[in-house]
């Protein structure tokens, strides 16, 4: 089925952090996914992204929810919840539940719903082996709640090869541009559609892993303890930030950026 309509919602993980553009502009894999269904389909597409970076779930969900189905489209995209496992404390379960029903409330407005979990970033981060844990019982708490009439679930965190550092940007915390793509490609075939040559995901899977890189002083300085403050001052990277899409616009397929 082709999808002439497209919304995402989410997080950094869903405007595109990571996949950054010469002009400042982040890029991410709902954008592939939106150029993907573009240059797939005969008739025009329109796509949305209202993701921004930073929220938490229930933020994603009361900010984000309503205003795309609103806009009617065939196909919304939800990812949430990476950034409530990386607070002290979570209900995983309350996190599953919010994602399942929030996925149900789409299903039933029409239109298909897209549900799809992160990539696993926790090789490369800091105390990832708590991240590790309690992302696999998230994904493990929303299996569980599936399949369901109108929902489509692409598990990203189950894709071992996009552990690999090479689809990481410096922060490790983020997918660079490569990482987006291989993400999209996921989505893609979920979907049925053809996953452009391109974007150079057969070539990175076909050659021998990366090594994890060595966290120095400069990357616990650049990353790391900003991330610390904003967590003690109950700021957030996306105070102050708009939806980079928050209306459908129509896809230009000739208007794709090399990776």
């Amino acid at each position: 089925m082709g999808y002439s309509s497209y919304i995402a919602i989410g997080d950094s993980f869903t405007e595109g952090v990571g996949d950054d553009l010469p002009d400042g502009r982040q890029r991410g894999w709902a954008d592939f996914v939106a150029l993907g269904l573009a240059l797939a389909s005969p008739e025009p597409v329109s796509y949305a992204n209202l993701a921004i970076r930073g929220r938490k779930l229930t933020p994603i969900l009361t900010e984000q929810l309503d205003p795309a189905i609103a806009q009617h489209p065939q196909l919304v995209s939800l990812n949430g919840g990476g950034n409530d496992i990386m607070r002290p404390r979570v209900t995983i379960a309350s996190v599953a539940t919010q994602l399942i029903d929030a996925a149900d409330r789409v299903a039933a407005s029409g239109s298909t719903m897209l549900l799809l979990s992160g990539a696993n970033p926790s090789r490369h981060l800091p105390m990832g082996g708590l991240l590790r844990k309690r992302g696999d019982e998230l994904a493990v708490a929303v299996r569980e709640l599936l399949p369901r009439d109108g929902v489509l679930f692409v598990d990203n965190w189950a894709d071992e090869s996009l552990e690999d550092i090479r689809y990481w940007s410096a922060d490790r915390l983020h997918l660079n541009a490569l990482g987006h793509a291989r993400v999209a490609s996921n989505v893609l075939t979920a979907l049925g559609v053809p996953v452009p040559s391109a974007w150079g995901v057969e070539e990175v899977e076909a050659a021998p892993a990366g090594e994890p890189s060595r966290r120095t002083a400069d990357y616990y300085r650049r990353y790391v303890l900003p991330w610390i403050g904003r967590r003690l001052t109950g700021r957030s990277s996306g105070d102050g930030r708009t939806a980079k899409i928050p209306e459908l616009t129509v896809v230009d397929p000739a208007s794709a950026q090399p990776l």
